[in-house]
């Protein structure tokens, strides 16, 4: 059996007093799309910063790809060299930038030449069907606008691993189911391995190989989603 390619095991995560995350364990193959289930408050977003390294864990161990990222109250590798696509709940677009102007920030940081920039923004632009809005900024496009130009930022670097927190959140029903189908889509095209935070379970059954439940800071439930269209998903509790 392949090793996995994202390992997490008992990552813990306190502020002051409060354990936000609570002796985690958890892993996903590669390409494979996970999401994380629960209320609002029970840890999911938390969980995310410390896979991102924009956290850093108390205890417990963190892997991507087979190297070791995290361990014992350190990050060992910086968020900036993980390889990690994030598309934050507010999604964080640089109001001053437009659409290619964020997406070339992340180009120029990661330091892929300036010659493959024009070439590899207009491919994500592209496979995120927002081309025609290159030269927009954030603040004239439309809520879906938005998400698609938030979700090609992320993309554009090639990352190895996508975080996707709540990203829908604010969108009617009509659009956010576009835009899962072309979440969907991508998945298929790039099969990055992703992890999806919502609170919508019919947002993450969609979407998701596996779903993950939160509450209180710990895993409580993982169903697995790959049989639903011949049987009922067969929920195991962690003991």
């Amino acid at each position: 059996m392949s090793e996995p390619f994202l390992k997490l095991t008992d990552v813990t995560k306190r502020f002051g007093d409060r354990t936000v995350v609570d002796r985690v364990s958890l892993e996903a193959g590669e390409g494979e799309i996970i999401a994380l289930l629960g209320a609002s408050g029970c840890g999911k977003t938390t969980l995310l910063r410390l896979i991102a390294g924009l956290e850093t864990p108390e205890q417990g161990e963190l892997w991507i790809a087979g190297q070791q990222v995290a361990d014992g109250g350190r990050n060992l590798v910086p968020a900036r060299q993980r390889g990690i696509g994030f598309v934050f709940q507010d999604l964080a677009l640089w109001p001053h930038l437009t659409v290619a102007g964020n997406l070339a920030f992340v180009l120029a940081s990661a330091r892929v030449p300036k010659s493959e920039h024009n070439e590899r923004i207009a491919e994500m632009l592209r496979l995120t069907r927002i081309e025609g809005h290159a030269n927009d900024y954030p603040a004239k496009l439309s809520g879906g606008e938005q998400q698609r130009a938030a979700l090609a930022r992320a993309l554009v670097g090639r990352p190895r691993l996508l975080l996707l927190d709540e990203p829908l959140s604010s969108l009617d029903a009509d659009l956010k189911a576009d835009l899962l189908s072309e979440l969907e889509r991508l998945q298929r095209t790039l099969a990055i391995t992703t992890v999806y935070v919502t609170h919508d379970r019919a947002e993450a059954t969609a979407l998701a190989h596996r779903v993950v439940r939160m509450a209180n800071g710990r895993i409580e439930v993982e169903s697995s989603l790959e049989a639903t269209a011949v049987e009922p998903i067969v929920e195991t509790f962690n003991n």
